[in-house]
Formats: C-alpha cells, sequence, structure tokens
C-alpha cells in the first residue's frame, strides 16, 4: 500500500490528511490548532475506507473522530499530538509507514516550477521567499521542519501553489513598471491556487474523454479567496491573482483589481500606513467591505430582502467575473471547457448563471435545470447544444498533492 502524508501549514495551525494512493481515498484527516497557546486544539477523524468502509460488501463503517484541548507549544509539539492521535486512534503508522510527506507551499516565486524534493538547501529558498509570501511561507517552513524531524526517513516533497502559473509568457506575466526595480524585487505576476486549477483541468478532460492537450479551458476557483486561469492545452497562460493572491476577482476579504493611485491617496489623505493599507485591502475589502458580510450564502439571503448593499457587492462581483471571462475567452481564441470549482463555484447556481449569461455570443449557453441540480462529482451544466461544455468540478488539492508528491518519491 502506498500511503502519503500530505501536510498544509499555517502559522497558527496545520491540516493533514493520510492518503492511500492505491486507491486515492482518504484514510484519516485532521487539524491542529491554535499552536502557541494554551488553549490548543486537535481533531483527528479515522475515515471508513481506514476500516474497509469503502468497500460496497463491508459492513456499513462510519468515520470515528476524536478531539483534544491542549496547550501546543509549536509545530514540533503539534505534529508530536498528531503522531498520537495516530497512534492511539489508527491508522497505525508503523503497520503502514508514509512513503512520502506532501506539504503544500503557497509561493515558490520564480524559483520552482514542479514539485520538488525538499532538502536543507531547497527549505531555506523556502523561507527565503517568505519575504513574497509572510503571512504563509514561514508557516510553511515550520511545518516542514517539524514533520522532518518527526518523519526523518522519508521523503519530504513541496508541492507550490504558483508552480502551475510557471508555463506563463512574459507578456501575461510581467507588470509594466521599471525594469530594473521589478527585478530587482521580483515583481511580477505569479498565481495561485495552482494545484487547484491543475487538478480540476486534468479532472475535466478526463470527464469530457478528450486529449488534455487538445483543450482550451477556463477555471473560476470560487471560494473566500477566488482567481479564474486561461488553460491552453494544459499549461496556464494566463490567471487572475498576481504578485500576491490579492489581484484579480472580487473575494470574500479582498478587494481584488485596485487603481493603485486609491492606495497613494489613501496614504496622503487618510494618513494611512502601509500596515493599515494591507489590513484594508486583505481584511476589510471585497464582499465584507462593500456589505459587511464575506459569505456568498449571507449576501445573498440580504439580496432577497432587497438590501441595496448587497445587491451593489453582488453587482460588482458577477461584473468582476464577466470580466475575466471575457478576457480569457480572447486571450484563447474561444474555449472548449470552462468549470466551477471551491465552495461558491460548486454551490451556488446563481453565481455561475450570472457569470455566464452574457456569453451566449461565444457558445456558451446554460441549462437551468442542470445547473440548479445538486450533486457531488463532476457535472454538466451546459444545454445539450452548448458549444462549450460548461462543468462543476469538485477541487482536491490534496490529493493533486498526494499524486505530485508521489511522482517525486518514485523517481
Amino acid at each position: 500500500m502506498s500511503v502519503v502524508l500530505v501536510v498544509n501549514s499555517g502559522s497558527s495551525s496545520f491540516k493533514y490528511q493520510l492518503i492511500d494512493m492505491s486507491t486515492e481515498s482518504v484514510l484519516a484527516s485532521g487539524l491542529v490548532e491554535r499552536i502557541g497557546q494554551a488553549d490548543g486544539r486537535a481533531r483527528h477523524t479515522v475515515t471508513a475506507a481506514a476500516f474497509g468502509g469503502s468497500d460496497a460488501a463491508a459492513p456499513t463503517v462510519l468515520d470515528a473522530t476524536t478531539e483534544r484541548e491542549l496547550p501546543i507549544a509549536d509545530h514540533a509539539a503539534g505534529f508530536a499530538v498528531m503522531l498520537e492521535a495516530f497512534a492511539e486512534n489508527g491508522p497505525s503508522l508503523t503497520e503502514r509507514p508514509p512513503l512520502a510527506v506532501g506539504h503544500r507551499v503557497v509561493h515558490g516565486g520564480a524559483r520552482f516550477f514542479e514539485p520538488t524534493l525538499i532538502t536543507p538547501l531547497v527549505e531555506i529558498n523556502i523561507d527565503d521567499l517568505s519575504m513574497l509570501a509572510p503571512l504563509h511561507n514561514p508557516g510553511a517552513v515550520q511545518g516542514i521542519r517539524a514533520a522532518r524531524a518527526a518523519f526523518p526517513d522519508t521523503p519530504h516533497v513541496a508541492v507550490f501553489d504558483t508552480a502551475f502559473h510557471q508555463t506563463m509568457p512574459p507578456e501575461a506575466y510581467t507588470y509594466a513598471i521599471d525594469r530594473d526595480l521589478a527585478d530587482r524585487y521580483r515583481l511580477r505576476k505569479y498565481g495561485f491556487h495552482g494545484t487547484s486549477h491543475k487538478f480540476v483541468s486534468e479532472a475535466a478532460a478526463a470527464f469530457v474523454g478528450r486529449p488534455l492537450r487538445d483543450l482550451r479551458q477556463i477555471v473560476f476557483h470560487l471560494g473566500n479567496g477566488a482567481s479564474v486561469t486561461a488553460i491552453d492545452r494544459g499549461r496556464s497562460v494566463d490567471t487572475s491573482m498576481g504578485f500576491t493572491p490579492l489581484e484579480g476577482l472580487v473575494m470574500g476579504t479582498r478587494s481584488g483589481d485596485l487603481d493603485p493611485a486609491v492606495l497613494l491617496q489613501l496614504a496622503r489623505r487618510a494618513r494611512m500606513t502601509t500596515d493599515e493599507l494591507d489590513d484594508l485591502l486583505n481584511k476589510k475589502s471585497g464582499l465584507v467591505g462593500l456589505a459587511g458580510a464575506s459569505d456568498m450564502r449571507d449576501i445573498l439571503a440580504r439580496v432577497e430582502q432587497g438590501e441595496d448593499a448587497a445587491v451593489l457587492a453582488f453587482d460588482v462581483y458577477i461584473h468582476r467575473l464577466r470580466a475575466y471571462a471575457g478576457a480569457y475567452l480572447a486571450q484563447l481564441g474561444g474555449a472548449d471547457v470552462i468549470s466551477f470549482t471551491a465552495g461558491v463555484g460548486e454551490n451556488v447556481p446563481v453565481v455561475r448563471a450570472q457569470a455566464l449569461a452574457t456569453l451566449g455570443y461565444a457558445g456558451v449557453l446554460i441549462d437551468p435545470v442542470r445547473n440548479a441540480a445538486r450533486g457531488r462529482g463532476i457535472r454538466v451544466i451546459s444545454a445539450e447544444d452548448s458549444p462549450v461544455t460548461v462543468l462543476v468540478v469538485p477541487t482536491n488539492e490534496e490529493l493533486e498533492i498526494a499524486r505530485q508528491t508521489l511522482q517525486v518519491a518514485r523517481t
């Protein structure tokens, strides 16, 4: 059995999944949070698959979850808590040790183009790239160090959110600012959500039964964070997020595209500091800035009640989606497949319908009944006679990380 442990570390928490790669089923998952606090928490779930519950002939077995509250000093202590949970509740990592450990790393800069075996030098480079992702990479480094201490004889692999977008051409990733300044501070578009865009585009190609190399695709990853990517024959050629995950679409708390002069005005006239501006754009903008709520379900409920601020927020959100859809249709010269994924993309029909409502001229026709229908797997929501196939594709970033990790570990 080829088992891979996937770790997604933040500054004060980490999530994990243990995946059996022979069936691509999750055997266990968990969350260790509030690291560095006296009231740390740990949750560990052993899935039915670990007990053979995925076998239709086996007795019905439910997932089993245990929770603990205890002080967790740092990531190393958190990994010790995780290992205790595996030892006490299963699956046994002694009987089924992971073949490799895969780590989600948000920013690989222009240095990492593919999943990479973690060495001391790679770890140093990931740490150095923290200047480009100060909210994400430091936590990843802490998780990597703790995991390598916990599994010293196991290959560790870094899978970068930015790697999938390294295929963008210079005209797509270059900002039109002073060239020497941009080079000195590595200012360019990097793009994010790469593991999700890769997973979804490949799953969509398999679903429609066409080679990835023959398809022009647009993938909307719409969650609290949101991005859209133009994918030409399996390669990212443009994406909405940029130097940071702030650029692009309207998000739950992030502004997305904004005239830089707005920041200059706020600095000069409102006397806002760089930290205050950073906080404004990342935590107090987007849907929450426009309507006071970051969750699309809350926005839609307020739209139903006729709340003007919510109506405007929804309209701005849709306007930005349409703008990028049109731009990427132009960049690709049309599309064969358009997919929606992540929390909003998978579960909010009205967003999908409105985002594509004006694209009939480009062969994009939504079937209202299909779009409104609920489902758990990949499903078609375009009309039978639509030249462009429109899909809902549930994303699975952890599985994508596990696949790439296994590929590196076996080479």
